[in-house]
């Protein structure tokens, strides 16, 4: 078992960004006596898990579905094969890619904006 502070030198994450992921609910640390958090091993990897999701775009509501169904963790992170997790996932890249449509739209509207100032300000 361990303490926050010693899961944070584990993982390189900062204490606060451990205490945020409980709030979220993705770790579930024991609490002593005294008020700490107590947390086992397993932890380590759940922490680098989540870490490799926030990475890849995911949001903390997302990963709290997905979570259980992933093993490993950074480059070897795999999903396990579960047809709601797939469609999870699916849901996941859905949204992203609108996201990113939008953007590419939003950035074209930009350029166009600014082709407009060039043009206006070198007559």
């Amino acid at each position: 078992m361990m303490q926050i502070g010693e899961l944070a030198r584990r993982t390189g994450v900062a204490t606060r960004l451990l205490r945020y992921y409980q709030e979220q609910d993705l770790l579930h640390p024991e609490r002593l006596p005294n008020g700490y958090r107590d947390f086992d091993d397993g932890s380590v990897q759940r922490v680098l898990q989540i870490r490799s999701l926030l990475e890849a775009g995911l949001s903390t509501t997302a990963i709290q579905r997905l979570l259980p169904c992933f093993t490993g963790q950074g480059a070897d992170l795999r999903a396990m094969t579960d047809p709601e997790m797939a469609a999870n996932l699916h849901a996941e890249l859905v949204a992203l890619e609108e996201r990113i449509a939008a953007l590419v739209d939003q950035a074209e509207a930009i350029r166009r904006y600014l082709a407009q100032a060039a043009s206006t300000t070198a007559a």
